[in-house]
């Protein structure tokens, strides 16, 4: 295992960095996060589309750069970096990459080939209510006729209110589970607006016998798409808790206190030093798990392991921001707030902390028999 970047990684990191860095100001924030807002940053994301950064990890065949996971999350680790308001989570992991991946001709021509460029956003639908495995669904499929109908509630669907698609998860009536491709506007669908702790804009989906496209129902789909949607969360927090932590450095250099910085004060030294520890430790898991599911090798256990510690690690990193912040770090117009909810949202994206040692527990249980 090489944690070393190439240098077209590199390249791609800079870019996404760049372009983020620039667009995402204060003021545009403000904007996206309006009482009427949706969170969501149009300029920004026709940007991405024209750097190629929605295309990241599809296939050159239909206009993406045909890289991997890994390339993937170093795009997601610039968008937490920012707290970006734009659904690239959402849209490239959720949306195209299942599509792309398992999908027919006609469906990957008709919905990845404008994801590339920005003109269609796509998301997945992986969350039912009081239900904590995503890979059984209780939301239900039956074919009809030469398609399929499905039943069932998805709720704290990202991009949801704006999705053009989504992919949703249904079980079968023989077993197992399929991907499934739902229009906007379909038949029998109910969108319902959710906003989360961060301030987007989720939605919840209420199916109805709605009409739906199979994607495939290779019975390994499912769990496919969990383990990448998960890393690709953690991407996104371990971005989010290297900037807030470098911030929280900025400001305790700066910050004179009984004249001296309070950088200088041992407990605000030890505090910031936990926080270094906890984000080296979440980009490591983080690097572990992508490169294994780039190589192709089982990774469930290193997925749970990365999720873990991003829901654990950035919680930690966020409170400390705040906390030597100090009273600045409470104020909700501060940008440093707006790195406590996006830690907060994403802790609990696809399950917390407890939820992960759960699977790894049931995981090494299993193992031992």
């Amino acid at each position: 295992m090489d944690f070393a970047r190439s240098e077209e990684q590199e390249e791609l990191a800079a870019l996404a960095g760049r372009i983020l860095t620039d667009l995402v100001t204060v003021d545009r924030l403000r904007a996206a996060e309006g009482p009427d807002g949706d969170r969501f940053d149009r300029e920004l994301w026709a940007a991405l589309a024209d750097a190629g950064l929605l295309g990241v990890a599809l296939p050159e065949t239909v206009g993406g750069a045909g890289l991997g996971i890994v390339e993937q999350c170093l795009v997601l680790e610039q968008v937490g970096r920012t707290v970006a308001p734009v659904p690239v989570l959402a849209h490239c992991v959720l949306g195209a990459l299942p599509i792309a991946t398992f999908g027919p001709d006609d469906l990957v021509a008709r919905w990845v080939r404008p994801a590339v460029t920005g003109e269609v956003v796509l998301t997945g639908a992986l969350v039912e209510p009081a239900h904590r495995t995503p890979e059984r669904p209780t939301t239900t499929a039956v074919a009809d006729g030469d398609g399929w109908r499905l039943t069932g509630v998805k709720t704290c669907v990202p991009a949801g209110t704006v999705a053009d698609a989504v992919v949703v998860p249904a079980t079968l009536a023989e077993g197992g589970a399929a991907l499934f491709l739902v229009e906007a506007g379909a038949d029998g669908l109910t969108v319902e607006p959710q906003r989360v702790t961060n301030g987007d804009l989720q939605a919840r989906l209420a199916l109805d016998a709605t009409p739906a496209v199979l994607v495939t129902d290779d019975p390994a789909a499912v769990g496919w798409l969990v383990e990448r949607a998960t890393v690709g969360a953690c991407a996104q927090a371990a971005g989010v808790a290297g900037r807030a932590l470098e911030l929280t450095a900025a400001h305790a250099k700066e910050r004179v206190q009984f004249g001296r910085p309070i950088a200088t004060f041992q407990a605000v030294g030890q505090r910031a030093a936990d926080g270094y520890i906890d984000v080296q430790a979440v980009d490591l898991v983080l690097w572990q798990a992508a490169w294994r599911l780039a190589e192709g090798l089982p990774a469930a256990t290193e997925v749970q392991v990365a999720a873990y510690w991003a829901a654990e690690a950035a919680h930690r990193v966020a409170h400390t921001a705040v906390h030597i912040h100090g009273g600045t770090g409470v104020d909700v117009d501060h940008p440093v707030h707006r790195y406590l909810v996006a830690a907060r949202e994403l802790e609990l994206t696809l399950g917390g902390a407890t939820e992960q040692l759960l699977r790894i527990g049931a995981g090494m249980a299993a193992t031992t028999h």
